[in-house]
C-alpha cells in the first residue's frame, strides 16, 4: 500500500473499531494525519478520557499510554509499538525515589509527567512542562523535590525563588545533547531567527532564547508570531509540522541530535497492525497502582 492507501486504511478501521487515535507532537506527519487529537502527553490523556470512543490507542511512548490508562480505566488503551519507552521516565527507579524520601523526609514530591506509573505512585504532584511553574508555585508546600528532569526542575525554582527544591541527576538525553556553543553557531547562521526552546534544555540554552516553553507554547508561539524565521530547540518533527502550519515562514533545527528514536519507532504500520489485531499492546495497570498514581495526577488536573 502506498502511503495514502494506509492512511485511508486506518481510518477506516479506527471508525469500525470505535478507536480514538491520539498523536504526540512528536510523531511524524504522517501519523498526525490520521489522528483524531494531537498535542502533548498530558493534554492528549485528556482528550482521550473525554473522548466517547471505549478503545484509545496511543501514538507515543509508555508513560503516555499509562497516563491515559490511569485517567481512562474503564477504557481500553493501546501502545502501537510496545518498545517505544522513555529514557528519562525510565531513568529513575522506584526505590532511588523512596530513598531519597527519607533523606528528604520534608519535601513534597512533585514529578514531571515524564515518569512510569510506577514513579507516579509515590509523588504528591504531577507537572507537565507548561504547568510547572503555576502548580508548584501554588503549592502549600516550600521544600520540593522535583524528579526526573534537572533542568526543567531548574527552570521552575528559578521562577519560585521563595522554594527550595533538591533534584534528582536526570533529564532527557535528547535535549541535554544540546549546548551554549550549539545555541551561539544556530544564532550566527540564522541571525534574523528567533530561538524557541523546551525548559528540558541546558540553563544556558534556555538563557539565550527568546521564547522557553513545552512543545505546544513552542507551536502556538511560531504560528502566532509575525517573526518570519525561528530557531526551534525541541524534537526535530516540531520543524516539520510548522512548515506544514506555517509555509510562509522557516523554521531550522536547533541540532540535529535533537531526535527522539522512541518517538519514531512508532510508524502508520505499526497503527494498522494494532488496529487489525495483529500487534500494539494494551496498556494492563493493577487497581491499587490507578488509584495510587492518580492522586498526583488529579492534583495536577484540579490545580
Amino acid at each position: 500500500m502506498t502511503v495514502k492507501e494506509l492512511q485511508d486504511e486506518i481510518i477506516r478501521l479506527k471508525k469500525e473499531k470505535d478507536v480514538c487515535i491520539l498523536a504526540h507532537a512528536y510523531q511524524k506527519q504522517s501519523i498526525l494525519e490520521v489522528a483524531d487529537y494531537t498535542g502533548d502527553s498530558f493534554g492528549l490523556s485528556v482528550q482521550g478520557r473525554d473522548a466517547k470512543n471505549n478503545n484509545i490507542m496511543m501514538c507515543g511512548v509508555r508513560f503516555m499510554a499509562e497516563t491515559c490508562k490511569v485517567l481512562s480505566p474503564n477504557k481500553r488503551v493501546y501502545l502501537p509499538n510496545p518498545a517505544a519507552g522513555c529514557p528519562m521516565a525510565e531513568q529513575m527507579s522506584v526505590e532511588e525515589l523512596r530513598e531519597l524520601k527519607k533523606k528528604h523526609p520534608d519535601y513534597a514530591v512533585v514529578c514531571y509527567i515524564n515518569t512510569t506509573v510506577d514513579l507516579k505512585t509515590e509523588c504528591d504532584m504531577c507537572v507537565t512542562s507548561s504547568s510547572a511553574v503555576r502548580l508548584v508555585g501554588k503549592m502549600k508546600e516550600d521544600k520540593i523535590l522535583f524528579i526526573p528532569d534537572p533542568n526543567l526542575g531548574s527552570f521552575v525554582a528559578d521562577k519560585l525563588p521563595e522554594k527550595e527544591f533538591v533534584f534528582y541527576n536526570g533529564g532527557c538525553p535528547v535535549h541535554y545533547m544540546v549546548d551554549e556553543e550549539k545555541v551561539l553557531q544556530a544564532k550566527k547562521e540564522h541571525p534574523n531567527a528567533l530561538l524557541l526552546v523546551h525548559p528540558e534544555c541546558k540553563s544556558e540554552v534556555v538563557g539565550l532564547a527568546d521564547y522557553v516553553g513545552a512543545t505546544t507554547g513552542i507551536m502556538d508561539y511560531a504560528i502566532k508570531s509575525d517573526a518570519k524565521e525561528f530557531i526551534i530547540g525541541t524534537e526535530n518533527s516540531i520543524v516539520e509540522h510548522l512548515q506544514f502550519d506555517c509555509p510562509e515562514k522557516k523554521f531550522y533545527p536547533l541540532s540535529v541530535k535533537l531526535s527522539c528514536a522512541n518517538m519514531r519507532l512508532v510508524t502508520l504500520y505499526d497503527i494498522y497492525n494494532t488496529l487489525s489485531g495483529k500487534g500494539g499492546e494494551e496498556i494492563i495497570l493493577d487497581k491499587d497502582v490507578i488509584e495510587k498514581s492518580s492522586v498526583c495526577i488529579n492534583r495536577m488536573i484540579e490545580g
